[in-house]
């Protein structure tokens, strides 16, 4: 059985810990300059739903639809009129895509205000290569390792002085633990089949 190479694992690995992260802080699809307010911005432009109706699932394209409708209509208005319907636009299109992944509308987020992680995620799909994204996200993962290794290791060293060092030092571990747990969880459940998660 073929095993993964050692660097799409550590790729996988950088992932899962930003699938650790809140949702909040994970949100792309609500900002300004995320993939679904430009394919709003194009179809607006166009006066075209096409590069809109894969954001959402198939039961809310009539929703959509309607709101596609009416912001056309009001944008021939111009000026105010027509940057308030965009963004009612913006708004119910990313409510419908939220609503669709199962996590709730909180409103558009300001053009970036992404992570620069999910950026280099989109920039990457531009570029045609993963190199960078590779790279960055390596170092990301390697950061998140040394720092709460370190702080294991530096609430082991004093674990025995009393009661309380002994549960900064489990506190410590816990955290250090379920962080390369989601890891190994990630790159686990992207595997493909390719067996399961290694045992020591």
């Amino acid at each position: 059985m073929t095993r993964p190479p050692f660097r799409a694992i550590v790729v996988l690995a950088a992932l899962a810990a930003a699938l650790a992260l809140p949702a909040p802080a994970r949100a792309h699809c609500d900002t300004l300059d995320g993939p679904v307010v430009s394919a709003a911005r194009l179809a607006l432009q166009r006066g075209d739903i096409q590069p809109v109706l894969k954001w959402v699932k198939p039961e809310a394209e009539s929703e959509l639809r309607a709101a596609f409708q009416k912001t056309l209509a009001v944008r021939t208005g111009g000026g105010e009129a027509r940057e308030l319907a965009d963004r009612y636009f913006f708004e119910t299109l990313v409510r419908l895509h939220r609503a669709g992944e199962g996590a709730p509308y909180t409103g558009l987020k300001p053009a970036g205000s992404v992570e620069k992680p999910i950026a280099a995620a989109d920039q990457a799909l531009g570029q045609g290569s993963a190199d960078g994204l590779s790279q960055l996200l390596t170092g990301h993962l390697g950061a998140g390792v040394r720092e709460r290794f370190a702080r294991v290791q530096e609430a082991k060293a004093r674990a025995e002085e009393s009661p309380e060092a002994g549960r900064r030092y489990v506190a410590a571990y816990v955290e250090y633990i379920h962080y390369v747990e989601a890891v190994v969880q990630a790159v686990h459940g992207a595997g493909h089949g390719h067996g399961g998660i290694e045992k020591n």
